[in-house]
């Protein structure tokens, strides 16, 4: 970490499940954590912008812009930036191949570690069962989803002035249905049997706004969260160790330690 700016370098850093366009979008905290951070490699795993929000009603304030910024501003410095599409921002799959600003849209990504481990890059939606059998059952879930959020922002504006860090409603409640357990489950099942049939180490995914890392029978299944929820990403260190970073805590650790070295100085 660059103590002298509060920046912490790491070699390769996944996000996804942004959400840009919505107002459960965590864009202020997201552009908080791209300014304290550096990589080599930046993987932009799906859902950055969601297209099916803006297609109902726009709602683009500065802060998604700045985020967007930001992004360009990494790939001009030499950031390799990698965009891979996810089903709600399925429209850039037509420009698969292509690149912009030095930005470039891959429908998949295989990425090898410092360390030498193999991984699968995808958002995941192809193995959404619902996204991909019964698409209009999606478009429910996903407004009933957007209420949610809104609740949530309330609680958390409130927990803000009361002095408290952010906490997200939305994925308490996921982890406590069961339906919403079974589904995840199943979920990483179907990501690892497909990183195992690619002869692959490992995958990284997003999709369903559930951070998680852990071995699944030999193969590592990661995912790397979301922007709306958990605010976390995956980051990969200078030796190949990978790292789900949660960034409501990892921010005020790093501010501690800023304070500290000031009263140290």
């Amino acid at each position: 970490m660059d103590t002298t700016r509060g920046v912490r370098r790491f070699r390769s850093i996944w996000i996804s499940d942004v959400h840009l366009g919505t107002r459960g979008c965590k864009a202020e905290m997201l552009l908080d954590f791209l300014r304290h951070t550096e990589s080599d490699h930046l993987y932009l795993v799906g859902d950055i912008v969601d297209g099916w929000r803006l297609r109902k009603a726009w709602y683009w304030p500065q802060a998604h812009n700045d985020v967007v910024q930001k992004i360009l501003r990494k790939a001009r410095k030499g950031v390799q930036v990698y965009y891979i599409p996810g089903n709600h921002d399925e429209a850039a799959r037509d420009y698969v191949g292509l690149q912009f600003g030095g930005v470039h849209v891959q429908d998949e990504a295989i990425h090898t570690t410092a360390d030498g481990r193999k991984l699968l890059v995808i958002h995941g939606d192809q193995f959404d069962a619902v996204v991909k059998y019964a698409r209009w059952l999606a478009f429910v879930g996903d407004s009933a989803y957007v209420v949610l959020l809104q609740m949530n922002t309330v609680l958390n504006w409130v927990r803000r002035k009361l002095g408290f860090t952010y906490w997200s409603l939305s994925a308490y409640l996921k982890h406590k249905t069961k339906k919403a357990v079974e589904f995840i489950g199943e979920y990483e099942t179907a990501l690892t049997d497909e990183a195992r049939r690619r002869k692959v180490d490992g995958i990284v995914c997003g999709h369903i706004h559930t951070a998680e890392m852990r071995d699944m029978n030999g193969v590592l299944y990661v995912n790397d969260g979301d922007w709306v929820e958990s605010c976390t990403a995956l980051v990969e260190h200078e030796n190949g160790e990978l790292e789900i970073i949660r960034w409501a805590e990892a921010r005020q650790a790093l501010m501690l330690v800023g304070e500290a070295e000031k009263v140290a100085a």
